[in-house]
């Protein structure tokens, strides 16, 4: 006898479509999230279910006798699995049960399926399960292949609802049921203007079922029997919130593992993290990096010199991120990165070398970054690069170069270099990863932001668009600080905005802009000096030679080497390469080396644009 299934039913919707279709749709294809667990309604309440086990409880509601699945690894099997009910498969059908399974043909499968479909003897479901599996190639099928879809093609003019006894509600159908990932798994023949047949899309669980699956699992672990109703209604929240984007069998996953690991009830953000990133571990929470990041401030500023606001602001974002308190803003608690950081300014100013030391303080190694230069994705496919080209397409099987990384190195500073040279469609992918802090390669695969820092640079601001459509400075070396920053921050802000139409995306970056000053003389005299006492020490290392620079000499090199800071502390470098390293190396290789300890510069000259020391 069929039970009534109430307006307030808490079926899945797809179910409560499946209920409401019974008596006019002969098939029905289930795609989309097919492999996920469903909230399920029993006399025990909400169970969380398998497909197939969710599909048998909301036909036996109707009054459904059993379940016939085909799949191309078990072939036919009955559900549930009982002697009466392969009785009366065998009694409409030519299948003979060995151990709970019969084999059949594809081919062959259609004709066996008649029998049951026209019958109003009994009211079962045929399932075609693993459906996406059947074909090799859907739009190209063999020709047992072909057979299949053309006889069950068949089977859907030929059906009709059947009543079925004792049962006064009205005729449904003994409908055939196919399960696959997509649609287009299917010929796309089969499901064209054919209205017999019914596509059910099953999405991804939304906040509400998430919420309810989370109150359902909080029992599972440890703590949970002593909390209040208040405790476990905010437990219930922060599991849904945390599992944004994830399946319900992903929060049943991460029931099971917080259980393995031990993790209590108010540690849900651990177990949430753990599934995510595969390890209990958390850099971020460890003791001693809360004691470097007290001396962080100095220890930069030693680094990166010439930077006060910079090398601050950056502190601060870092101190923000170690306590957990990105996004605390908001209601709900979010996977976001840790931290985002868009540095801006002249070039050669220390923008990279800042991240450099981030890295050095966060995982004390400063190589511990992963880079990326953006100029490299400037053309509109270079995504593909980033994320992993589509199914189809060469390179596939290979995923993405940032999710790849990110997958290996979950705790990382990612850097992303010259961020403007980037392709606008390459910086739409950073709107989710700055948002919701999770991406899918192009494998389906998703990787998670949540514990990494994000670093972006970029020389906006410091030449713009001049009135003839060439490029004009709009600030230059001696200009105030205040000035600098309120320009290219103003520059920058025009350039998302007007320039690429993507306010989006510096939205989402927010006030983490850092703006870079000039490089200021008595800044320069020091990077200079340090540069300087770098040459030497190369040269005690290779060739165990003590080099003294007179005064004299150093002074000229000072001065030749800091009258053009427009290029920054990289262009002190080039300078000084131009005017004494290179004539110094010159100097020594003509020289004989052997048994030297002590070398003295004592002059430096230039004739005809050519550099030239003296040693003694």
């Amino acid at each position: 006898m069929a039970v009534a299934i109430p307006a307030s039913s808490p079926w899945p919707r797809w179910v409560n479509d499946l209920h409401r279709l019974l008596p006019v749709r002969s098939q029905f294809v289930l795609t989309g999230n097919v492999r996920d667990v469903y909230l399920t309604p029993t006399e025990d309440g909400l169970v969380l279910m398998p497909l197939l086990e969710c599909l048998w409880e909301a036909l036996r509601t109707r009054g459904y006798d059993f379940l016939l699945v085909h799949d191309r690894t078990d072939g036919v099997r009955v559900y549930p699995d009982t002697p009466a009910h392969q009785g009366q498969v065998a009694a409409l059908t030519t299948l003979q049960f060995a151990h709970g399974r019969a084999e059949v043909s594809l081919a062959r499968l259609p004709r066996e399926l008649h029998g049951l479909i026209q019958s109003a003897e009994v009211r079962a479901a045929l399932v075609l399960d693993y459906a996406s599996r059947l074909a090799t190639n859907a739009q190209h099928p063999s020709e047992a292949e072909f057979d299949l879809f053309a006889g069950c093609e068949k089977l859907a003019r030929l059906a009709h609802p059947v009543p079925h006894p004792g049962d006064c509600s009205a005729p449904l159908y003994n409908p055939l049921i196919w399960v696959c990932e997509r649609d287009t798994d299917l010929p796309s023949w089969y499901l064209l203007d054919n209205e017999l047949v019914h596509l059910l899309a099953l999405p991804r669980p939304h906040y509400e079922d998430r919420q309810t699956a989370a109150a359902q699992l909080a029992p599972a672990f440890s703590g949970c029997a002593a909390a209040d109703a208040a405790a476990r209604a905010d437990f219930a929240k922060t599991f849904a919130n945390l599992s944004e984007g994830m399946s319900l069998r992903a929060l049943l996953d991460i029931t099971q593992l917080a259980r393995a690991q031990r993790l209590g009830f108010g540690e849900i953000a651990d177990a949430v993290r753990s599934y995510q990133v595969g390890t209990l571990e958390n850099p971020w929470k460890r003791d001693y990096l809360r004691e470097r990041i007290r001396s962080a401030e100095a220890d930069i500023a030693r680094r990166v010199k010439g930077q006060p606001q910079a090398v601050s602001k950056t502190v601060d974002i870092l101190i923000r991120s170690v306590m957990g308190l990105t996004g605390a803003h908001t209601v709900a608690r979010s996977g976001r990165p840790r931290g985002v950081l868009f540095f801006a300014g002249p070039t050669g100013v220390g923008k990279t070398e800042l991240a450099k030391a981030l890295t050095q303080v966060l995982f004390s190694d400063e190589r511990a970054y992963i880079r990326f230069d953006m100029s490299e994705f400037a053309a509109e496919h270079a995504d593909a690069r980033l994320l992993g080209a589509p199914p189809g397409y060469v390179g596939y099987e290979a995923g993405g170069e940032l999710t790849n990384a990110l997958r290996e190195r979950p705790f990382s500073v990612l850097l992303f270099d010259e961020i403007e040279k980037a392709h606008p469609r390459v910086l739409d992918k950073f709107l989710q990863i700055l948002e919701d802090g999770r991406i899918t390669d192009g494998r389906g695969n998703t990787v998670y932001f949540s514990e990494s820092l994000i670093v972006f640079t970029s020389n906006l601001g410091i030449f713009v668009p001049g009135p003839d459509g060439g490029r004009v400075q709009n600030v230059a070396p001696g200009d105030p600080y205040e000035q600098v920053e309120s320009k290219v921050r103003q520059a920058i802000d025009n350039h998302f905005k007007y320039q690429l139409n993507r306010p989006e995306i510096l939205n989402r970056i927010g006030d983490n802009i850092v703006v870079f000053d000039f490089i200021a003389p008595a800044t320069a005299a020091e990077i200079f000096s340090g540069m300087l006492q770098n040459v030497c020490r190369r040269l005690r290392e290779e060739h165990a030679i003590e080099l003294e620079i007179a005064a004299a000499v150093r002074e000229q090199l000072q001065a030749w080497c800091i009258a053009d800071l427009s290029h920054g502390g990289r262009g002190i470098g080039n300078r000084l390469e131009t005017v004494f390293v290179n004539p110094l190396g010159r100097a020594l290789f003509q020289r004989q080396l052997g048994g030297t300890a002590a070398l003295r510069v004592i002059r430096i000259t230039r004739e005809d644009a050519v550099y030239a020391v003296r040693l003694e």
